[in-house]
């Protein structure tokens, strides 16, 4: 059984969660999180020297980082997620860390700070928003006249990019309409495996931990 250690709310937990109910994968999550008080043991740091979440044990496989997670479920459960060849396989996974090098570090920023009365906020936040902003542009950009992503359907694309991007579109913050952008989220939306994963639904495939 495939164990995902990490809370449900976290957006990069959600990718694996959405990747698992894609796919129809039986699983156990467990809950941990800082709020859990379990990921900054000597245990979980064994397993996870950031002490960050999620963590996926599979048999005595242990793997952290989110994405790399989603490409070693792919390779073994849904190779068709990925580009059959490698130059397909580049308009997949280039999407995927260029949520990492371009998106990240302002999705966090306004995360934090996004709610907070504009006195309390961090002096940086009108400028990680614009950041923010300027990395969603460009993938409303390449969205239009598109339904997916990459390669004309569905792939790891979606799974790693929509849990992240359904939080940008809900931040409080000035920007554009980002017309394809919001369809194509609208879309993912639709999938009952992103429902499970986001919260609104319950799973069939979640075993107790």
């Amino acid at each position: 059984m495939l164990r995902l250690l990490g809370r449900s709310t976290s957006g990069n937990v959600q990718k694996v969660i959405f990747f698992l109910e894609e796919v129809g994968l039986s699983y156990v999550r467990e809950d941990y999180g800082r709020q859990f008080g379990n990921t900054t043991t000597d245990a979980y740091r064994k397993l996870n020297p950031n002490s960050k979440v999620p963590t996926l044990i599979d048999g005595d496989v242990v793997i952290w980082e989110s994405n790399t997670i989603l490409r070693y479920l792919a390779a073994l459960h849904a190779p068709t997620l990925t580009g059959a060849t490698p130059a397909e396989k580049t308009e997949v996974e280039r999407w995927m860390d260029w949520l990492l090098a371009s998106v990240n570090t302002a999705y966090v920023a306004v995360f934090k700070d996004a709610k907070k009365p504009a006195e309390e906020r961090s002096a940086d936040f009108a400028t990680q928003a614009a950041d923010l902003v300027a990395a969603m542009k460009i993938l409303d950009g390449h969205l239009a006249g598109r339904d997916f992503v990459a390669l004309g359907r569905f792939t790891l694309a979606e799974v790693a990019l929509a849990p992240i991007m359904k939080r940008c579109l809900g931040f409080p913050i000035e920007r554009p309409d980002f017309p394809a952008l919001t369809k194509w989220q609208a879309a993912i939306d639709a999938r009952p495996a992103f429902a499970v994963a986001t919260g609104t639904k319950p799973s069939t495939l979640v075993s107790a931990a």
